[in-house]
Formats: C-alpha cells, sequence, structure tokens
C-alpha cells in the first residue's frame, strides 16, 4: 500500500481541518485532493521512482507537496530550509533531483543550477488548478522508497537514511496505539517536518483524523502558550531545549493552566530528569511521554509511559509496539541485568539503509537489527537506560567519562539552565572536559563557577570534574530544536 492511501483510508472525505490557524488552513478532503493533483503532474512530468527535493518551512504548500510526491510513487527528499549551500549542492548531485519544491523566500537566498525546476507556491496552486487526476496505482509495492531523510554523517557529508512506506505505516501505527490518538487529537507542532520526529506528527494526525496547529516561531513563547490555549490543543512534542526554554525562560508558562492539554511527549535527545520532574510536579494531570527514537528507525523505538515517569524517570522506557529490542556486548552477545553493551532494534520500521552507501548499510544493520550506535543497560524490569552515544564518549586519562553523568549534576544547581559537556585535547590527558552553560540571570560568573566546581567534586571522581568552564549567552540550538555542542 501507498502510505498516502494508508493516511487517508478514513479521512479524505472529511470536511474538517486538518490545519488549523488565523493564515492558513485546510480540510481533509481539500488536502487530499490537492495532493493527487500534485501526484498526478509528477506522474506526467517526470514518472516513477525519481528523487524530488522539497524545501520549505511547515506549511500547507509543505504538507501538500510531500503527499503529493509520496502519492506519484516518487520520493520526497525533505530538506533543512536553512542548509548551506555545500551540502546543497552535495545532495542535489547524489539524489539525481530534476524537480524541487521550495518557497519564493528561499529561493533567493540558494543557488541552483538553471537546468532544475524549481516549483514555488504560485506554480504550485496552478498545477492544483488546472491538473487533471491520473489513475491510482493499485498494485504498489509497500516496500518501495517513500523518502530520503539526510541527516550529519561522520565524514562531514550528508548521509541520507531510506525509509520505505512500510516503515512509515508501521511506525505510525505503533505511536497511535501507545500514544492512544483519536480524532478529537490537536497537535500543537513546533518541530519542522523535514525531522522525522516531526514527521511523525503529521503522519499519526492525519491518520487518525486530528488537527494540527503550526508554529514556527518557537522562541516567541507567548505564541507557544497562545496557540496551546486559543485551539484547544490537546497534545505536545518538543526537544529538550524546548521544555528547558519553557521551564526557565518563560514567567508565565508554568503558571498558566492548559486545560485541553492531554500529554505530551519528549524526544531528540535526553531530557535530564530535574526539567521532567519540574514539568511533572508543575503540570501534575498532563501525561509525560518520554520517548527515544532514530531516524534509521522511521522515528520512534522506546517510550516511557507516563505512570513510570516518577519512577524511572531517567530510562527511554520499554520497546514500543511491533519493535523488538536488544543490549549486546562486542561479540554479539546479550548482556546481563545493569551491564552496558550497543542497543540493538528489529521491527518493520527499520530503514531500508543509507542511500548509494552499501558499506556504512552493511556495518549498521545486520541480519535485519539496526546497531544504533548507542550504549544502554536494562534494569530487572526491562526498563532501558541511556548511557551514551559511542561517539560522545570522553576518554579522560583512559577512563571512559559519559557526558550526559556531569550533565546532570551541573544541572541541579538551581541558576543554571543549560549545560553541555565536551572534550578538548590535553596533553597529558589525552582528553579533558569542558562544560559550556548557560545562566538564568546575570550571576557573578566566578562565584557561580566556584559553585559548580564544589558540587563536582562533591558527586564526581576527580577526574569528571570540568577542567575548563565557558559560560555562553544562550544554548545554541538547530533548526530541529536539538542543542548543539560548543567545541573551543
Amino acid at each position: 500500500m501507498n502510505v498516502f492511501d494508508y493516511l487517508f483510508a478514513s479521512t479524505q472525505d472529511f470536511e474538517k481541518d486538518v490545519v488549523l490557524g488565523l493564515k492558513q488552513s485546510i480540510s481533509f478532503k481539500k488536502l487530499y485532493h490537492d495532493s493527487i493533483k500534485i501526484a498526478s503532474y509528477l506522474n506526467k512530468t517526470i514518472g516513477e521512482n525519481q528523487n524530488v527535493i522539497l524545501i520549505s518551512p511547515n506549511s500547507i504548500f509543505f504538507i501538500t507537496a510531500y503527499l503529493g510526491i509520496i502519492k506519484s510513487g516518487n520520493i520526497c527528499v525533505p530538506l533543512n530550509y536553512s542548509i548551506e549551500q555545500s551540502n546543497l549542492d552535495y545532495i542535489i548531485n547524489t539524489t539525481e533531483s530534476s524537480i524541487i519544491f521550495i518557497t519564493k523566500k528561499l529561493k533567493s537566498k540558494l543557488k541552483f543550477n538553471p537546468d532544475l525546476h524549481l516549483i514555488e507556491e504560485d506554480e504550485s496552486q496552478q498545477i492544483i488548478k488546472n491538473q487533471k487526476r491520473a489513475k491510482s496505482n493499485f498494485h504498489f509495492d509497500e516496500k518501495r522508497i517513500a523518502k530520503i531523510i539526510f541527516t550529519s554523517g561522520s565524514t562531514g557529508e550528508p548521509k541520507g537514511v531510506m525509509i520505505s512506506h512500510q516503515n512509515i505505516i508501521s511506525n505510525t501505527n505503533s505511536i497511535i496505539e501507545y500514544l492512544k490518538l483519536t480524532q478529537n487529537d490537536i497537535m500543537c507542532v513546533v518541530l519542522p517536518f523535514y525531522y522525522c520526529y516531526g514527521l511523525s506528527l503529521l503522519h499519526t494526525h492525519l491518520k487518525v483524523g486530528g488537527s494540527l496547529v503550526l508554529n514556527n516561531n518557537f522562541m516567541f513563547i507567548g505564541t507557544i502558550i497562545s496557540n496551546l490555549k486559543d485551539y484547544n490543543c490537546t497534545g505536545f512534542a518538543g526537544v529538550p531545549s524546548h521544555f528547558q526554554v519553557l521551564l526557565k525562560k518563560s514567567l508565565t508558562f508554568k503558571i498558566t493552566e492548559f486545560p485541553d492539554l492531554r500529554y505530551v511527549t519528549q524526544a531528540g535527545g535526553k531530557l535530564h530528569a530535574i526539567f521532567i520532574e519540574e514539568f511533572v510536579k508543575t503540570f501534575p494531570k498532563i501525561n509525560f511521554y518520554v520517548m527515544y527514537g532514530q531516524t534509521e528507525a522511521t522515528a520512534r523505538l522506546t517510550y516511557l509511559a507516563p505512570d513510570m515517569v516518577k519512577i524511572k524517570t531517567s530510562s527511554i522506557g520499554k520497546n514500543i509496539p511491533n519493535v523488538k529490542l536488544k543490549i549486546v556486548d562486542k561479540r554479539g552477545e546479550n548482556v546481563g541485568v545493569n551491564e552496558e553493551g550497543e542497543l540493538l532494534a528489529y521491527g518493520k520500521n527499520i530503514m531500508l539503509g543509507y542511500y548509494k552507501d552499501k558499506d556504512l548499510t552493511k556495518s549498521t544493520i545486520k541480519s535485519g537489527w539496526l546497531y544504533t550506535g548507542d550504549i544502554a543497560k536494562m534494569d530487572e524490569e526491562g526498563f532501558i537506560y541511556l548511557v551514551s552515544r559511542k561517539k560522545e564518549i570522553i576518554k579522560v586519562g583512559g577512563k571512559r567519562v559519559s557526558p550526559k553523568e556531569i550533565e546532570a549534576v551541573i544541572l541541579s544547581i538551581p541558576e543554571v539552565v543549560d549545560c553541555s559537556i565536551s572534550g578538548f585535547d590535553d596533553e597529558l590527558l589525552g582528553e579533558a572536559i569542558q562544560a559550556s552553560i548557560v545562566v538564568n540571570s546575570s550571576l557573578d560568573k566566578s562565584l557561580l563557577k566556584e559553585k559548580i566546581l564544589h558540587e563536582c567534586s562533591k558527586k564526581l571522581s576527580f577526574y569528571k570534574v570540568p577542567q575548563r568552564i565557558i559560560f555562553e549567552a544562550s544554548m545554541h540550538i538547530s533548526a530541529t530544536g536539538k542543542k548543539m555542542k560548543t567545541i573551543r
């Protein structure tokens, strides 16, 4: 089944709006028919199995183009709208794309080969207005590639994660099941759709007949509060920095009541326990889901149910429905309770592989199991705890140090809004530890530095105490809302 037909199986005739907003809104029925017009145009113009790039902030233009590309049997390549020219050139050349859906504003900021066909908002509307619907392909292989998500690679060049129609269908079903989503759900979306976490919100709410409120200005916290209340949002999804900003930088968020907000989800990195505890204490009636996933797994692999958040605060929970997990040692054998090893995942949501990179695919997927690159352990009740990324481990004088352990200690200090631990070259130790810290107000930095070092000395081994402390004016956040390490 084409994932487009799966998503609209029971909602294609809904007159209700799937996108809510004063500036832009669209019903399920119109979105369904408009997307088919785009699909018909692409089938007529380029056929099937071609890579089509999409560059746009969250909008009806993005959603319609994305769904149209997938419905046409072509492959959508959604890109970060703040992409560097060098990365864009690399992806265009690698994917051999001939058509790019792009907003007029972004088109003027980037350089393109004149041979490329750039479709802006106006042309997209003309296609929708004039294109006749083509006959659908009823014999569709759901193992075909639906999209390629490019992420940063270890070599510096972006790596393309190939996601099939089956991958999306499987992961969407699982997420809907454990979040108990229905057509009454309304999600406030601050995550970009070119990011797998953001796209999962689109997929799940299209499938159940729910609605989305698009907010592309998260740093204007007042608009988030207004959207949650004005549109009676039942859900909010964020990465760690979103929750840190809401809890530490907003004077009104914590004193505002959200009577319709049923749940929030957090993924995209570890949110330290102190922030989870603060949110749950402030909003005891709102279900808090801790989640973990990877682009290579379409979106989601684990979740920690709200009723376990206070008991297993630091855990990423257990496997989502229809996914198997195990933790293995270097020989590939299962480790014991509370022993560390690499986390592996198996299920229909696991990617097809990396685009044009067979060697990396073979080293990442073995016998159907995804090697996540994350070091984890499992307690006696089956709850999983992430220790670190393989690549994030810092070796100080030969000793392995997890950044998360140090970050947790420093974040327990009330004046600290954010902390990122990284390693820097040291002639004596090989690597030494640097703490990049954001504070809540204009405090005496020298006194605060003493307090931080004192707290670290009390709770950490001496080799884990930062040798260098840097105070930052604000968090360094990527377009997806994820923190970026500061390395000096």
